[in-house]
């Protein structure tokens, strides 16, 4: 390695320290939680019989402008329950619609009781109808009917139109299997509209509010905040970057810095979705809607702009419905979702049948992701810890890959015994390059040596690298999920501060396993000064990209790294039963095309 190389790779790792040290310094503390919001979760509001109803108060406002900003809770609503032992649901009669979900699965906080909230912030009731004069989150709705698992509210529009909304939760328990075709995630409405006059009235155009997404801790920078929705052709996603404005290529004028105020999505839509790291809120109606509006949200004012924990996304699903009849009715509805982003669950077609797993957004290796939870789903079965799901999981690529391995391994053996007879080559060739790429060519023939054989297993393994990396950044089961030292699996595996800078194990280990790899494994002939010194810096470059990223990423590169050091181990242990052996050249001689000395006979003279 030269001294320039050296000077520029020592600059950039300088360089990425000083970033991660700088990033770290100023990532956000956690905010404070919201006591109120968490106690009233942690209590079942009460509904008690025979309580009087309320009248209902109408508002003649236009449509709902509430995602503006974090409108906050009516402190004279009504909350009533539905639960069952995983979600606790919570509705308010102004909008009656859904205040909240809480997941009882899931703590909001690693070794507390509270359970997360879906909707905590209460932007917008889920489910409230919205861009529809006079009803929206402030209209107010009288409870007409409510059990264990049903809840209906009715509210009249100007004595002309009656609005009831009828939720139903299946029952579950935790002890046993779920009953066939439902899940207990589930929550099942319907709202019907009845035209209370002679007249017909006009078609009705309404949307339903599907949540909002906030991150789910302070070191979540919103990357997986988005709507997403499913067509009968794919699935579409908006991250809250596509409203932020702003962006590289406005550097260039392409684009605008401004944020949008929302994105229009068009159908027909089979499912929609609000979704953050590790939870979704989705609705799939009877009938498709016509459109997704999606919208980013403020949601804690007294935050800076710049702050990732300042916005959320919201979405809404639109739904053009039939002029009604004089006395006449029309309904819509659907299964409403709030809960886990797991695959197995989601894949359910028992229950999910518009492939609402697809919410998981694996991406353009999604094939490799759904196999590999797969496997680690499989593997947590019977070992009962999801870093040793990951590790089996790992061993079982890398058996399967043994027969690509082993035939890569003989290639660059091959090749690395070449290396005396290219650099010759190289120099007898030196003024001609075709003649020397014939002349290569031609002796990788001969030795059977197939110069990308070498590369043909790592690039196999790029997409199963890239479907972990995926997969692993938003399955809920890792949320919390400890192993050896690392509390959370989803997280980084911070055991200590230095100076504000955080000590992570699992990337360093990849990197020392990196390291030892790259002594064992032969290097290739082929490749000049410039690619050998980039390699050098592969395992640190490798460690500084994995560093803040979950450790049950590290986790699976320094797993595979082992495995593949005692399988090259074994391989270089090895003879190569069909190597060819160079035959005995002149040490001044170069190879011919065949692999063959060249003589140096004299042109005229004869052999003796």
């Amino acid at each position: 390695m030269d001294k320039k190389n050296l000077i520029l790779g020592t600059g950039f790792i300088c360089a990425a320290f000083a970033s991660l040290y700088v990033g770290q310094a100023l990532s956000p503390k956690p905010p404070a939680t919201a006591p109120a919001v968490r106690e009233a979760v942690g209590q079942t509001a009460a509904n008690p019989a025979g309580a009087p109803a309320q009248s209902p108060t109408l508002s003649a406002g236009g449509p709902s402008a509430s995602f503006a900003a974090a409108a906050g809770d009516n402190a004279n609503a009504r909350v009533t329950t539905l639960e069952n032992d995983f979600i606790k649901v919570r509705f308010t009669d102004y909008g009656g619609a859904l205040r909240d979900v809480a997941l009882k699965k899931f703590p909001a906080i690693q070794g507390q009781p509270a359970p997360f909230v879906f909707n905590e912030l209460h932007v917008d009731p889920m489910l409230a109808l919205t861009e529809f004069p006079g009803l929206d989150r402030n209209t107010r709705y009288t409870i007409v009917r409510s059990n264990s698992t049903e809840i209906v509210f009715q509210a009249v529009l100007n004595e002309r139109l009656e609005v009831t909304r009828r939720y139903v939760l299946t029952p579950a328990d935790s002890g046993g299997a779920p009953k066939a075709g439902t899940d207990p995630y589930v929550l099942r409405h319907e709202t019907t509209f009845r035209n209370l006059t002679d007249e017909t009235a006009v078609p009705l155009r309404v949307a339903l509010a599907l949540g909002t997404a906030a991150p789910v801790n302070a070191l979540d920078y919103g990357l997986q905040l988005k709507t997403g929705y499913h067509t009968a052709e794919t699935e579409h996603f908006i991250p809250r970057s596509d409203l932020e404005g702003g962006g590289f290529l406005t550097m260039f004028g392409i684009g605008s810095s401004i944020p949008l105020p929302s994105v229009t999505s068009s159908g027909p839509i089979l499912w929609a979705a609000v979704t953050n790291q590790f939870f979704a809120s989705i609705f799939t109606p009877d009938a498709p809607a016509s459109t997704l509006v999606t919208r980013r949200v403020k949601l804690l004012p007294a935050l800076p702009d710049f702050d990732p924990n300042a916005y959320g996304v919201a979405g809404a699903a639109q739904f053009e419905l039939p002029a009604l009849a004089a006395r006449a009715s029309t309904t819509f509805g659907g299964n409403f979702y709030v809960g886990p982003k797991e695959y197995k669950r989601l894949s359910n077609t028992d229950v999910f049948k518009a492939d609402q797993d697809k919410v998981m957004d694996y991406g353009f290796f999604g094939w490799a992701s759904k196999l590999l939870i797969t496997l680690m789903t499989w593997a947590y079965g019977w070992a009962g810890n999801w870093g040793v799901a990951i590790m089996v999981t790992t061993l079982i690529l890398k058996i399967a890959f043994i027969p690509l391995t082993l035939a890569s391994a003989k290639s660059m053996k091959r090749m690395t015994k070449l290396q005396p007879e290219l650099a010759v080559l190289k120099e007898k060739f030196k003024d001609n390059p075709r003649k020397q790429q014939e002349a290569t060519m031609a002796l990788f023939k001969e030795r059977k040596v197939n110069p990308i054989g070498g590369c043909l297993p790592q690039l196999l393994t790029i997409p199963f690298f890239m479907g972990f990396f995926t997969m692993l950044s938003s399955t809920a089961e890792l949320r919390f999920a400890p192993f050896l030292w690392a509390p959370d699996l989803s997280m980084a595996d911070t055991v200590v501060r230095i100076a504000g800078l955080p000590l992570n194990i699992m990337p360093l280990l990849l990197g020392v396993t990196m390291i030892y790899q790259m002594k064992l494994t032969p290097m290739s002939p082929t490749m000049d000064k410039t690619q050998a010194a980039m390699m050098k810096f592969m395992p640190i470059i490798f460690t500084l990209f994995c560093y803040t990223f979950p450790c049950s990423l590290a986790l699976y590169s320094t797993t595979n790294g082992l495995f593949t050091i005692a399988q090259q181990i074994f391989i270089n242990k090895m003879k190569d039963p069909d190597e060819v052996v160079a035959p005995e050249a002149n040490p001044t001689a170069a190879p011919g095309y065949h692999g063959k000395p060249v003589k140096n006979v004299t042109p005229g003279k004869k052999k003796k």
